[in-house]
């Protein structure tokens, strides 16, 4: 092995620059076990071994190369920054001058005071003017914080309504249409996709919009954007069961009973929440736990005289199944 000037035997892989260490290594000195200069050097393992006879020449080696990050599922790395997010309108790619840094003890840190805060002023209003420059810009904004703000989604969620609004607003649906009944849509075709529906009536409410307008524009985007999923009762029962209090035995009995009531087509144009509803209704009064007529029209926003005509049918759909058995 080489000697240092020190008189010390001096390490092959040791005397190679970090940097370098990828170019220099399969050339410094023969494998001991079978003679080769075949180096490989595995990062992820932070080995060196031979690629002829396998021997570990060198191990925990730090790796000096830059740290990349991976925000998504695709093969591109970032060095730096956070992840993209559809919820803002620029994607969270922009910088944004923060005015709480150029004013009072923390401007006077960074050394900004007098002329220099005015110029940081003025730097700051024209880094938002040129954010929301076009009316297509504003527009979006808005129909974000909207969503972010109103919606009461989680934030993967979130990103899924942005994401909607984004697409409805290329083809063009926004056009002449409310943007806070645009982005409701979304926000309620978001949650429905992910199997957790939020009824109309309580997204019409928080988003402040016409029920029947907003029925009216989720039909429209679900049908340019291309989402038809349609939700059964089942998908409300855990939702309305936690909001009247009930059991979590009370739920599977609903959840069995519906199991057994699907069978028959007579539910066909019937409201989802409205089932679900008069299912846990049946339930909880079989179960010990029953609720009022009231409370459960409430929680499934539905009128009494429909939750009555639910019961009905299901007296119907229970004579046909004990028929079937017959």
């Amino acid at each position: 092995m080489p000697r240092a000037e020190n008189g010390h035997e001096e390490d092959a892989f040791a005397t190679a620059r970090p940097s370098k260490r990828r170019q220099t290594i399969g050339q410094v000195l023969p494998c001991k076990e079978c003679g080769a200069v075949l180096w490989e050097q595995d990062d992820v393992r932070g080995e060196v071994h031979c690629a002829s006879c396998g021997l570990i020449a060198e191990e925990n080696i730090i790796d000096y190369s830059a740290e990349w990050t991976n925000h998504g599922d695709g093969v591109d790395r970032s060095r730096v920054g956070a992840p993209m997010t559809m919820s803002l309108s620029d994607k969270g790619l922009n910088t944004t001058i923060d005015r709480r840094d150029i004013r009072g003890a923390r401007g006077r840190r960074l050394g900004i005071a007098g002329s220099g805060q005015r110029d940081w002023n003025r730097r700051a209003v024209i880094d938002e003017r040129t954010k929301t420059r076009r009316s297509g810009q504003r527009s979006l904004v808005k129909a974000l914080q909207f969503i972010r703000d109103r919606g009461g989604l989680p934030p993967s969620l979130v990103e899924e309504a942005a994401s909607l609004y984004r697409k409805a607003a290329k083809k063009g649906i926004v056009t002449g249409r409310s943007i806070a009944g645009v982005s409701a849509a979304c926000t309620y075709l978001s949650a429905r996709e992910a199997g957790l529906p939020r009824p109309i009536e309580e997204i019409a409410e928080s988003f402040q919009v016409n029920e029947k307008e907003l029925k009216r524009t989720i039909r429209l985007v679900a049908r340019e954007l291309g989402t038809h999923r349609i939700n059964g009762p089942d998908e409300y029962l855990e939702v309305f069961a936690s909001r009247l209090g009930l059991p979590a035995k009370i739920h599977g009995e609903a959840v069995e009973l519906w199991e057994t009531l699907s069978q028959v087509d007579d539910w066909q144009g019937k409201k989802p929440a409205g089932i679900a509803g008069m299912l846990l209704y049946v339930a909880s009064r079989e179960g010990g736990h029953p609720r009022t007529q009231s409370e459960v029209c409430k929680v499934a926003g539905v009128s009494e005289v429909t939750l009555r005509g639910l019961l009905r049918t299901l007296e119907d759909v229970q004579f046909v199944l004990s028929r079937m058995k017959n």
